[in-house]
């Protein structure tokens, strides 16, 4: 094992994450109440934890106020990440049109003023079979579809920019209790800043992988180092016996600074519940720094907590 420090009786591994470039957009769904703006919102972010399988990262980043959205009504603003331009535009416009046009009461907004326009309404407006209309408010057009329970307004296009993905943390504990509470402190942490979201189930993934695998065709597979059944089988094991559960939390940020904040929260969320709550260590994962351009320095992201 590398360096490390100790805050509060747990271990902050002198490692780095190792962080992507990526597209990113955001959009505002708004409906009649908030709870069907969210159902549409967890529907439209369902399948997409990774983009390794599923064509893009994406998550609810916050609930908004009437008066935060375009149409005075409750929303949830959603990010979306991919590895192009033209792949997130697909999923966009495949997600609002099954998932947000779909449920009831619904509307979408961009959420992102400037950047790549790309389509969120343009297509979808053919839905409406010719009885479509468009308007233009302030210069930006916006589509109203008629559908069973009124009309569907979407506007024409939403924006594309740079982003970054794969910020992330391991957390090394006792048991599965201490992990799943740190990891859920620090997921909470998280979810109180802007511009990012945690893509996995409920922010947290335990299939951690690394790259490539024993098999050809897989590209990547899991992260023995850290499997705590093979502790004693693999050759190098980051683990010790004392460490039965390790958890990964994965982010996505619209940028690096974004990403190095979502982080910190979180680490410092684990420092709090501390050693004697069972958290053992700090760490993340990398690929030798030689993949992605971002690189996330735990202990530089404690500033002077680390020195």
């Amino acid at each position: 094992m590398s360096a490390s420090l100790q805050l509060n009786g747990v271990v902050i591994d002198d490692t780095f994450a190792e962080a992507f470039a990526m597209k990113a957009s955001r959009i505002v769904i708004t409906a009649h109440t908030l709870a069907w703006a969210r159902r549409a919102a967890e529907a439209a972010t369902g399948f997409a934890t990774s983009v390794i399988g599923c064509g893009c990262e994406a998550g609810i980043e916050r609930e908004m106020a009437p008066h935060e959205t375009p149409d005075s009504r409750p929303g949830v603003a959603v990010l979306l990440f991919a590895m192009s331009g033209k792949e997130l535009a697909k999923q966009i416009e495949r997600r609002v049109g099954q998932c947000v046009l779909t449920c009831p009461t619904t509307a979408v907004f961009a959420g992102i003023a400037e950047g790549e326009a790309v389509a969120l309404g343009k297509n979808l407006r053919f839905f409406g079979d010719g009885w479509q209309i468009s308007k233009m408010i302030d210069g930006v057009r916006y589509w109203r579809v008629p559908v069973m329970d009124g009309e569907f307004v979407a506007q024409e296009t939403t924006a594309v920019v740079k982003g970054v993905g794969g910020g992330n943390l391991l957390l090394l504990a006792l048991d599965t209790d201490t992990a799943l509470a740190a990891a859920e402190a620090a997921v909470v942490a998280m979810r109180a800043l802007p511009n990012v979201i945690m893509p996995f189930p409920g922010g947290v993934v335990r299939s951690g992988s690394k790259v490539g695998s024993k098999y050809p065709t897989l590209s990547a597979s899991t992260n023995d180092a850290f499997c705590p059944s093979l502790y004693g089988l693999v050759g190098r094991s980051e683990l010790t016996p004392q460490t039965q559960c390790v958890l990964e939390i994965v982010i996505d940020g619209l940028s690096e600074a974004d990403v190095a904040a979502a982080m910190r929260a979180g680490m410092r969320a684990g420092v709090a519940l501390g050693a004697a709550a069972g958290l053992l260590r700090i760490s993340a994962g990398n690929y030798g720094g030689k993949l992605g351009p971002f690189h996330f320095h735990l202990h530089r992201l404690f500033g002077a907590d680390a020195a």
